[in-house]
């Protein structure tokens, strides 16, 4: 056999082993984001994925790498807002307010999908590393809405303990679930609480 009648047989095993892989990927997306996490068994994945289990095995051996690669498919359908980009907004106020218009309108879309991959997840290990990357995102969108706003001491305790709060997910939750609060009404609330804070005693 030639090399040029190898290399399309090559390249379609190749196709064909990137089909399946994202199939798999896409079946515990599906499953991630209505179940949990820790209701996904590697049955109901190859099931959903139309394979068999040791096919599951024999691209993702270890449950971090799959994890991995169904955060990357998740993120690049569902882009989280760019906290950086909020500096840009010099008024500390106009910021916040703006932020988390921005922040609960992605809550809106895909903060269902999130409650259901976060519950129970602190039990799982090995969820540990996007636990703590969901954390730090947090802390850093804080860290981004704190610029500013010239707070020193308590004011600033206080500051920082109001942003952490307002860009939690389940702050969100609490505020508009069961369409409590809408989306206008609920940046206003935690954008008057963070106000309010920083202008008591410093």
């Amino acid at each position: 056999m030639t090399t040029t009648e190898h290399e399309p047989a090559t390249g379609r095993r190749a196709a064909r082993r990137a089909a399946t892989r994202r199939r798999i990927v896409e079946a515990t997306v599906d499953l991630h984001t209505t179940v949990g996490v820790a209701a996904t068994t590697v049955s109901a994945i190859a099931r959903r994925a139309g394979v068999q289990r040791h096919t599951v095995y024999a691209h993702f051996p270890d449950e971090a790498e799959l994890l991995r690669a169904c955060t990357a498919l998740w993120e690049e359908r569902n882009p989280p807002p760019d906290a950086g980009a909020w500096r840009r907004v010099t008024d500390p106020r106009a910021r916040l307010r703006a932020a988390l218009d921005e922040l609960y309108a992605y809550w809106e879309r895909s903060g269902g999908d999130l409650a259901a991959v976060f519950a129970g997840a602190e039990a799982d290990p090995a969820m540990a590393p996007f636990l703590a990357r969901r954390d730090a995102w947090f802390e850093a969108m804080a860290a981004a809405l704190a610029a500013g706003w010239g707070m020193r001491g308590r004011r600033r305790a206080r500051l920082l303990a109001g942003l952490r709060h307002a860009v939690r997910l389940d702050t969100w939750r609490s505020l508009t679930g069961d369409g409590a609060l809408p989306r206008g009404d609920a940046v206003a609330m935690m954008a008057a609480l963070v106000e309010e804070a920083v202008s008591g005693p410093s």
